[in-house]
C-alpha cells in the first residue's frame, strides 16, 4: 500500500469536511479512490457508480498525467504521488433566470443587491455577510491603466462599497490596446473622469473616489490612510518603492502586479505576516536597464490576466478566506501559458521591515531610483527636432541612425534613416563612420540617449541624440508621421 496525496475541486470539498487535500492509502488509482469514497461517504455518490465505478463524467489525473491513457483505475500508486479529480464543470444555467428560487435574507442587503449580487450569496464563502462586509470595504488602486482598469472594474462589479483611484494621466489612443476601462470616445478626457463614470455605470451602488494627482511621498500616507487594501498598479519604479512603503507604515496589505511583453508577476507584499517589496528587490534597477512597456512592449491581454489576478487577491483579503499570495511570488508566461510559484521569505536584513531597519519613514523616491542623478550624469548631447529637419537638407547632412527594434522599424522611420538596434551596436561600429555626424533617435530618446552614451565613451565625439525621438518629431516637425 503507498501513500498519496488526492487533491479535492471546491466543489467537493464540501462534502470532505472542508479539506482540499486528502492523505490516501491503496495499490492503484481506483483503491485510492474508492478509500476515500468509504472515508467520505458523501463523496461515493459523486464519483462512483452503484458498483463501485468512476463515474464517467469525472477525470482523474496521476502526477499531472489523464490515467485513461495510463492504466485507468489500475494505474499503479507509489508514496508521495499525487491524485487530482477533476469533475466536469457548468459555466452557465441550466435553467431561465425568470422562476429561479429567491435566496432569504435580513435586512442587511436590499432585493436589487440580492438580484445583482445572487451568485456570491450562492458561495459559502460568501454569502450574505461576506457581501455586506464587500459593501463596508474600501480599496484603493494606484494606478488607472492596464492593470488597474480589469482590477477596477471587476471589483465594482463584485460591490465593493469604495474604490479609490489615483492617476493624473489623460486617455490616449495607445491606452486602448489594454486599458479596457476606456473607449474611444473617452480619448483625450482625464483618466480619472472616464474611469468613474464608467464604474459608476456597471454598479451604482459603488462610491468611487479619484485623486487626479501624482502620488508622492507628502500625499502618500493621507490618500492610503482610509483604505483596506493598496492594489498597485503602477509603470514606474519610484512609485512602486513608494506604494510599498506608505502600505508598510500604515500597515495595509500591497496587492502587487507587474507585466511586461508577454510576462507577468503577481503577490501580496504585508510585512505583519510577511515578506515586503524591498524584501523581494532591495534597490531598483539602474535607470533605463528595464524598458516601460511603452519601450518594448506589451501583450494586450496580459494586463488584464494580471489584473484579474489581483482582484481576486484583494477580494480573498477582503472576506478572509483563502490563501493569500503573501509570500509567494506568482509568475505568468503567456506564450508558454503556464504558470510558476516561486517562496518568497521575509529578508532580516530589510531596511524596511526587518528586524534592524533603518527606514523610518517616506524618503526622496525618484532620488532613491537614481532618476534624477541619471539624468545628471547620463546627459549627452542633444539635437532638437527643427534643427535636426534643417541639418538633413544641407549639402553633408549627418549620419541618421535609429537603434529600435526592427519591428519599430517596420511601423514608421525618418526618412534616410540607417536601422541598427541598441542591442547590436557594439557588433556593427564598423558601419559608422567617423566623417561626418552621427544623430541617433528611438521613439522617446532614452534609448538613443543611452546609445549615444556608449559611443562617446568608446571615443565618438561627433554624436548627438535626437532631443525627444521620434515622439518630438512627429510633434515638431512632421506631424503626419505615425505614432505608436
Amino acid at each position: 500500500m503507498s501513500e498519496v496525496s488526492v487533491r479535492l475541486p471546491t466543489p467537493l470539498r464540501p462534502l470532505a469536511g472542508g479539506q482540499a487535500v486528502i492523505r490516501a492509502e491503496g495499490g492503484t488509482v481506483g483503491e485510492v479512490i474508492v478509500g476515500i469514497a468509504l472515508a467520505f461517504p458523501a463523496l461515493s455518490a459523486q464519483l462512483l457508480t452503484h458498483d463501485q465505478r468512476l463515474r464517467s463524467h469525472v477525470a482523474l489525473y496521476l502526477n499531472d498525467e489523464d490515467v485513461r491513457y495510463l492504466a485507468r483505475e489500475a494505474t499503479p500508486v507509489k508514496d508521495g504521488d499525487v491524485v487530482e479529480i477533476v469533475p466536469s464543470l457548468a459555466g452557465g444555467s441550466s435553467e431561465p433566470e425568470q422562476g429561479r428560487g429567491t435566496i432569504r435574507a435580513d435586512s442587511v442587503m436590499s432585493r436589487e443587491e440580492m438580484r445583482r449580487y445572487s451568485r456570491h450569496l450562492l458561495l459559502p464563502e460568501v454569502g450574505v455577510a461576506g457581501q455586506a462586509r464587500l459593501r463596508r470595504s474600501k480599496v484603493l488602486l494606484v494606478g488607472a491603466g492596464g492593470l488597474g482598469s480589469p482590477a477596477a472594474l471587476y471589483l465594482a462589479a463584485a460591490g465593493v462599497g469604495e474604490i479609490g483611484l489615483v492617476d493624473f494621466d489623460v486617455v490616449d489612443a495607445s491606452n486602448l490596446q489594454r486599458q479596457v476601462l476606456y473607449g474611444t470616445r473617452d480619448v483625450g478626457r482625464p483618466k480619472l473622469e472616464a474611469a468613474k463614470d464608467r464604474l459608476e455605470d456597471l454598479n451604482p451602488d459603488v462610491r468611487v473616489r479619484t485623486y487626479p494627482e501624482k502620488l508622492e511621498s507628502g500625499n502618500a500616507l493621507e490618500i492610503l490612510r482610509p483604505y483596506d487594501v493598496v492594489v498597485d498598479g503602477t509603470d514606474n519604479f519610484p512609485t512602486r518603492y513608494l506604494v510599498n512603503d506608505a502600505a508598510f507604515f500604515l500597515g495595509k496589505p500591497n496587492v502587487y502586479g507587474s507585466v511586461y511583453r508577454f510576462e507577468g508577476q503577481v503577490s501580496v507584499f504585508d510585512a505583519r505576516r510577511g515578506p515586503c517589496y524591498r524584501c523581494l528587490y532591495p534597490e531598483p534597477p539602474p535607470p533605463g536597464l528595464v524598458p516601460s512597456c511603452a519601450e518594448g512592449g506589451v501583450l494586450g491581454v496580459l494586463p488584464g490576466v494580471i489584473g484579474l489576478l489581483q482582484s481576486i487577491e484583494t477580494l480573498k483579503l477582503l472576506l478572509g478566506t483563502g490563501e493569500s499570495l503573501v509570500g509567494r511570488l506568482l509568475l505568468f508566461d503567456a506564450l508558454g501559458l503556464g504558470f510558476r510559484e516561486l517562496h518568497l521569505a521575509k529578508n532580516p536584513d530589510c531596511a524596511l521591515c526587518g528586524p534592524r531597519a533603518t527606514q523610518t519613514g517616506l524618503i526622496d523616491y525618484p532620488a532613491f531610483c537614481g532618476v534624477g542623478a541619471a539624468e545628471a550624469s547620463d546627459r549627452v548631447p542633444e539635437i532638437a527636432p527643427g534643427e535636426l529637419s534643417r541639418a538633413l537638407q544641407a549639402a553633408d547632412p549627418p549620419y541618421l541612425l535609429d537603434v529600435r527594434e526592427p519591428e519599430e522599424w517596420a511601423i514608421v522611420r525618418i526618412e534616410g534613416a540607417h536601422l541598427i538596434p541598441k542591442g547590436e551596436l557594439p557588433q556593427r561600429l564598423s558601419e559608422l563612420t567617423s566623417a561626418r555626424e552621427v544623430v541617433l533617435y528611438c521613439k522617446s530618446g532614452l534609448r538613443s540617449s543611452e546609445a549615444t552614451r556608449f559611443l562617446l565613451d568608446l571615443g565618438f565625439n561627433n554624436v548627438r541624440n535626437l532631443r525627444g525621438g521620434l515622439d518630438a518629431w512627429a510633434r515638431e516637425v512632421d506631424p503626419d508621421l505615425a505614432r505608436y
